[in-house]
């Protein structure tokens, strides 16, 4: 509320509701100004503030362990992946000694070594005049061999090395080369990896019932742009783009495909999005349905008159993102998969579910003035958590009739009026999102929170801290590519070692499957 002029004509109710609106606009301002000295210092070098911890609300309703709590999990039995070489160690023993056998005791060990070969490759004059040379081995590409491109590949992205580190690393040990050779093996012809990655994320949306989003702020080409977060348990996708908008969200779920496409998901998304039934009729009626790029699309919208409209919503923006839906679900992705986003306004499309992880957390972070707010705020945390409790309690063991008693809890604690107002003005805000909070009770598969993105999400961040951004669309793609294809091979359980050895061809490296093919089949049904 906006104070009045007489302020002695307000009364105790409405006085206190003024004194927490002003202490909530003070909070936030606290806030800003703390945000702009961190950043001052940071512009300065100086130390920032400590991280406040997260509220660990997934953590605390885990199943308490049963027995044996305390008792500290061994190492296990060592198992490399390597063949084991035996060696025997004899020792001088006194005569009259008996022979006991051995006592094994295994060592590992790491061997860097720098080997150069010179080639001499034959050549020859055939009679009609051609030259014929002697091919390289294979997985020779360029001046340097396989197993140098996959250690550089691996510490780079797996490793999060910088680029003058990776360099004076290799020359350390007796390479010679330069950082720009480094640079390139970094980046040049890689198409196939590339290509490996976006057939990942396609794989995964035409398979998986659920997908988890996440972005984070991302550096190119001196400026400002968005990584953004693809995959779930089987998968890990990234894409940069200057743009974190939803129709920038929904290209991306086109996963490489440039179609936009008019049918009955097209249709149902544009009424969605409020746009004019007039409007979507004018398209329906038209006999071309499929078009194949950005410029065909738009000659049609200007064909029937889309362009000239300054109406709200924009009905450009909304049927060009009705048509890239079309197109999704055209190529068979996200076929009735849930979207589980942490609330930002470019995912919520299709069937979408909301992180409770984040929905607590602006509980969490709501600052109390008083000791009845505070009491307040912990109580309706308490019940959260318990709520969460019985959520995954439910997910694991899905029973239909407890549904209708989560949902009616559900009412019962976002409908609650606690008198402290910031909080019971969130408590209506979350209860707007019931649908989106309660998907699991439909759909038990759906995870509850986004921690998974968050996790696959902060070797980006990593990656942005360490060596700022890309210079170069190739450079871009290749980042996202390798970052996306290592989280892959680790939810798969494969080494990114052994992945790119069988990629690049290194002598003895036994053959791994196309990640899309492993993907497709953990995801078909038991």
């Amino acid at each position: 509320m906006s104070p009045p002029d007489n302020i002695d004509v307000l009364s105790s109710a409405q006085l206190r509701e003024l004194v927490g609106s002003l202490l909530t606009k003070l909070t936030e301002l606290e806030r800003t100004v703390a945000e702009q000295r961190e950043e001052i210092a940071r512009l300065k070098g100086l130390k920032g503030r400590p991280d406040i911890k997260p509220s660990g609300m997934d953590k605390a309703t885990e199943p308490g362990k049963s027995g044996g709590q305390g008792k500290r999990r061994g190492r296990g039995t060592v198992r490399p992946r390597v063949s084991v070489e035996d060696r025997v160690l004899k020792v001088a023993a006194p005569a009259g000694s008996r022979f006991k056998g051995y006592e094994t005791y295994l060592v590992q060990e790491l061997v860097l070594s720098v080997h150069a070969i010179r080639y001499r490759r034959e050549r020859w004059i055939t009679p009609d005049g051609q030259t014929i040379i002697a091919p390289l081995p294979a997985g020779t590409a360029g001046h340097f061999g396989p197993d140098l491109r996959r250690f550089v590949l691996m510490q780079y992205h797996q490793g999060q090395s910088t680029l003058p580190r990776l360099t004076a690393l290799l020359q350390s040990v007796g390479l010679s080369i330069s950082k720009r050779e480094v640079q390139r093996l970094l980046t040049d012809r890689h198409d196939g990896f590339i290509e490996e990655a976006r057939n990942v994320l396609r794989a995964g949306l035409q398979t998986s019932p659920w997908i988890s989003v996440d972005d984070t702020a991302a550096r190119h080409k001196m400026a400002n742009g968005f990584c953004t977060q693809i995959g779930t348990d089987r998968f890990t996708w990234f894409g940069t783009r200057p743009s974190k908008s939803r129709l920038n969200f929904l290209d991306l779920l086109r996963a490489g495909h440039t179609d936009f496409v008019l049918n009955s998901a097209a249709f149902d998304y544009m009424r969605r999005r409020a746009l004019s039934a007039t409007l979507i009729d004018r398209l329906a009626e038209q006999p071309q349905t499929a078009f194949a790029d950005q410029a065909a699309w738009q000659t049609h919208l200007d064909r029937h008159g889309f362009t000239g409209l300054t109406i709200t919503p924009n009905p450009v923006q909304v049927a060009t993102e009705g048509a890239i839906w079309g197109s999704i679900h055209a190529h068979d992705f996200l076929r009735n998969a849930v979207v589980l986003s942490d609330d930002a306004g470019q995912f919520a499309v299709g069937r979408h579910a909301l992180c409770w992880v984040h929905a607590e957390r602006l509980v969490h972070k709501l600052e109390a003035f008083t000791d009845h707010n505070r009491a307040a705020q912990q109580r309706v945390r308490q019940l959260i958590w318990d709520f969460y409790a019985a959520l995954k309690a439910y997910r694991a063991k899905p029973e239909n009739s407890r549904r209708l008693a989560l949902r009616a809890r559900f009412d019962r604690i976002f409908h609650r009026r606690t008198g402290f107002v910031t909080l019971d003005r969130l408590l209506v805000r979350l209860h707007a999102n019931k649908a989106e909070l309660l998907t699991v009770l439909d759909r038990p598969e759906t995870p509850l929170h986004t921690n998974g993105s968050e996790n696959d999400i902060r070797c980006q961040v990593i990656r942005r801290k360490v060596s700022a951004g890309t210079r170069s669309d190739p450079g871009r793609d290749c980042r996202d590519a390798f970052l996306g294809l290592a989280k892959t091979c680790t939810k798969l359980g494969i080494a990114f070692w052994d992945y790119l050895g069988s990629r690049l061809h290194v002598p003895g490296q036994r053959l791994i499957p196309p990640l899309p093919n492993i993907v497709r089949c953990r995801g078909k049904p038991a």
